[in-house]
């Protein structure tokens, strides 16, 4: 789907690994206390989640590199970890021994392993070398221990750059593609005996300076070396602002200091939300979803200046950070609503440095997957347009709508739909502004269309049903400018979807470019690996749902409530029709099964709570609970597919506070079954929202009535604007549905149009 500074903490806290190890005098847990960085490393098929130290969206992260968790090898230590799934940039392997042994990355045999979020302890038992790291922003500390006799080394590696030794210091730079660099600077608080190049097992003493593939320094410390601290900075502009970086944070080889800090940040993070009752691995669910969800994206800035891999230049950043590596495929649906919750400056200031990305790309296009390296343009549509939307309509100023504006349609224009590419609009695109649909291949048709990825295809239902609701955003943003032609036009495209949509089946069907559906098809199977040639990693039964911004006008479709509870029952309970090795040899994302609907994969979020627009929100409670009990826990496979850095997270953060964003864009929330008694949600500006659920547990799932702002309420939905000054939200519980709570009035969508439009 879709994709390190360390601080040190006391003894006490280091006690355990699991979340809790740390806790003070009063036996009450920090939030940090509960986060659990392993949840989910094992993986049900796709990319587990990674155990990753940092702080809280910052350019420096760290996580053991290994083949997976069950690897009993680690690769060196880690120095930073340039994207989210990425190895490290540069690498460091202590060593105590014959230099016979040595080697530019060093594989371990370890135990004894502790990560926190802001903590790494492992112990190299083959070495007898004990290992301990914080981070801070930009910088890191590692202090080391070699327990055995015998001469101490440390092996500087930069897997394709290069490294230079002076002193105490060791400096350089990685490749991370062919333009950009990640740059080193590294301090140990002592001075080496000698120095060298490192060539196989060969150490060439007196070259200082190495280059290339696998480009390994040596320091010799020599004998009677037990403990040696190691600190260094990291930077995307030049070795000299690595050092600054270093120089402004860690002060001293102290992992104890710089672990307490990055500690106290990550409680001032998770502290915004603050939540009582629910079990103990309710709470460890909850927070380490939302440590999650402060993977991406990261602040580039370097007192005042960032490097932009868009244009490969230096910019001052004039007091706004920088910010990038967003996969906004996976993060527009949760993750950033959940920021305008909690940190809205921080949320403007990512959608500020989109509008900086289409600029310095030079085509003034949107960006749709902007990385570390620039826009890998990965996935399909153009959703950057719904995070500007949602952010401006919950009250956010902090960027120029206008120029968003001309961004977004620039994007959705004149770059091509076809997925996964950053080619100018052809023929596939004027087929689409034509038509209102990407046409699909016939059985057999071979593809013609340039720039059509051999993998992942056209996607053609995917890409209009997305592109639509795209269209939407645009025609919302357009109304709030007072563009009101230019509203009209494209909340008009907005309805592409029902071109696609067969009457006969209520399916969302492909058509060939003749206007005729793909026959025969099985919605549960159909469209090659991943569905691609139809649909979109996911199977039929999952875009059918694909309709964020007019449910209202799919129920029309589809039949009416009645239909529409009735086809939401049914995907629950379709089964795989096959072995599941069968199933997902050709739908690997498709995990996390619950019938035909698959929890692993982000357009599948919304889909539990469709029950709230049709009258029976009782079964969205229910849904969403079983969802969250059965793929949602605190062990190792506590994670049914890929997280994203958020994107699932934070699903997890809004449903088990009780309520979702299921129509980003819209400025409202839709109600599902909270799992606390009571959550406190820090909005700044001293604005407090608090959801109470008097007698919520496990078996009181179901909402019995609710009152908001002390105003009874019997609708499954409330408009930010309710919380945004502060609010509260109070639900009473019960171990069995209301059945007549909350079918007055359905959230809203947009406005259904005549069935023969």
């Amino acid at each position: 789907m879709g994709k390190v500074c360390f601080v040190a903490a006391s003894a006490l806290v280091l006690a355990s690994c699991a979340p809790g190890g740390g806790h003070d005098p009063a036996n009450r847990k920090a939030p940090v206390d509960y986060v659990n960085p392993y949840m989910g490393n094992i993986s049900h098929l796709l990319v587990p989640t990674y155990p990753t130290v940092h702080l809280p969206n910052s350019m420096l992260r760290v996580y053991p590199e290994r083949a997976d968790f069950t690897g009993d090898r680690l690769g060196g230590l880690p120095i930073i970890v340039t994207s989210h799934r990425g190895s490290s940039a540069f690498n460091l392997s202590p060593y105590q021994g014959d230099e016979a042994g040595l080697q530019p990355v060093i594989d371990y045999s370890y135990d004894r392993e502790k990560i926190m979020p802001y903590r790494y302890q492992v112990y190299l038992d083959d070495n007898n070398i004990d290992v301990d790291f914080a981070p801070s922003h930009q910088s890191a500390v590692y202090k080391i221990t070699f327990e055995k006799d015998g001469p101490a080394y440390l092996v500087f590696n930069s897997r394709n750059g290069q490294l230079k030794a002076e002193g105490n210091a060791v400096s350089g730079y990685q490749y991370v593609d062919k333009k950009t660099k990640v740059y080193l600077y590294a301090e140990t608080d002592k001075k080496p005996e000698n120095c060298g190049a490192l060539a196989g097992r060969t150490v060439k003493f007196g070259d200082n300076t190495v280059e290339g593939e696998n480009a390994a320094l040596v320091l010799a410390f020599g004998d009677g070396v037990k403990n040696l601290g190691v600190r260094y900075g990291i930077s995307f502009i030049d070795e000299a602002q690595a050092k600054k970086n270093l120089e402004r944070e860690i002060a001293a080889y102290d992992v104890d200091v710089v672990a307490k800090i990055a500690r106290n940040d990550w409680n001032d993070a998770l502290g915004k939300i603050q939540v009582t009752g629910g079990s103990e691995d309710d709470k460890v669910v909850f927070y380490t979803s939302l440590y999650r969800c402060y993977e991406r994206p990261v602040a580039l800035s370097e007192d005042g200046r960032y490097y932009s891999a868009f244009d490969g230049k230096i910019h001052e950043d004039d007091g706004r950070p920088f910010y990038t590596d967003d996969w906004i495929w996976d993060t527009y649906r949760a993750t950033h609503p959940l920021r305008i919750l909690i940190d809205n400056e921080k949320e403007d200031d990512v959608i500020n440095s989109y509008l900086l990305m289409a600029e310095q790309m030079g085509t003034g296009w949107m960006p749709t997957f902007p990385e570390v390296t620039g826009d890998s343009r990965r996935m399909n549509s153009n959703h950057a347009v719904a995070t500007v939307i949602d952010a401006y309509r919950k009250g956010s100023r902090g960027f120029e709508l206008e120029k968003a504006y001309i961004a977004a349609k620039k994007g959705i224009e004149e770059k091509t739909l076809i997925p996964w590419s950053a080619a100018p609009a052809g023929w596939l695109d004027e087929f689409y502004k034509e038509h209102g649909y990407i046409p699909a291949l016939k059985p057999g048709e071979k593809e013609t269309v340039p720039n059509v990825s051999i993998w992942e295809k056209r996607q053609p239902v995917a890409v209009t049903l997305g592109t639509a609701y795209d269209e939407w955003c645009l025609s919302q943003i357009a109304r709030e400018l007072g563009k009101t032609d230019e509203a009209d036009y494209y909340l008009s495209k907005a309805y592409n979807y029902r071109n696609l949509f067969n009457p006969v089946t209520k399916f969302f069907h492909p058509k060939d470019k003749d206007g005729k559906f793909i026959e025969p098809l099985d919605y549960r199977y159909d469209g090659g690996l991943g569905a691609r040639n139809y649909y979109g990693e996911n199977n039929g039964y999952i875009y059918r749902w694909d309709v964020q911004h007019n449910i209202a006008d799919l129920i029309s479709l589809i039949g009416g409530n009645e239909a529409f509870i009735s086809a939401l029952d049914s995907m629950f309970n379709t089964p795989l029709g096959m072995s599941k090795w069968q199933f997902y040899s050709f739908l690997p994302d498709h995990t996390g099964n619950v019938g035909m609907f698959s929890m692993a994969n982000e357009p599948s979020l919304h889909i539990p709570y469709l029950y709230n627009y049709a009258g029976q929100p009782w079964k969205t409670q229910k849904r969403i609970r079983t969802l969250l009990n059965q793929w949602f826990r605190n062990d190792l496979m506590g994670v049914p597919g890929d997280e994203d850095g958020g994107g699932m997270s934070a699903f997890v953060v809004f449903s088990q506070m009780g309520f979702y964003p299921v129509t980003p864009g819209s400025p409202t929330y839709n109600i599902g079954s909270p799992v606390f008694t009571d959550v406190k949600i820090d909005m700044g500006g001293g604005n407090t929202f608090e959801i109470r659920a008097y007698n919520a547990s496990e078996e009181n799932k179901y909402i019995q009535s609710a009152k908001l702002n002390g105003v009874a309420l019997n609708q499954p939905w409330f408009n930010h604007s309710d919380i945004a000054s502060g609010g509260l939200l109070e639900f009473e519980m019960g171990p069995k549905a209301n059945k007549e709570w909350g079918i007055a009035t359905p959230p809203p969508s947009a406005a259904p149009m005549p069935i023969d439009k």
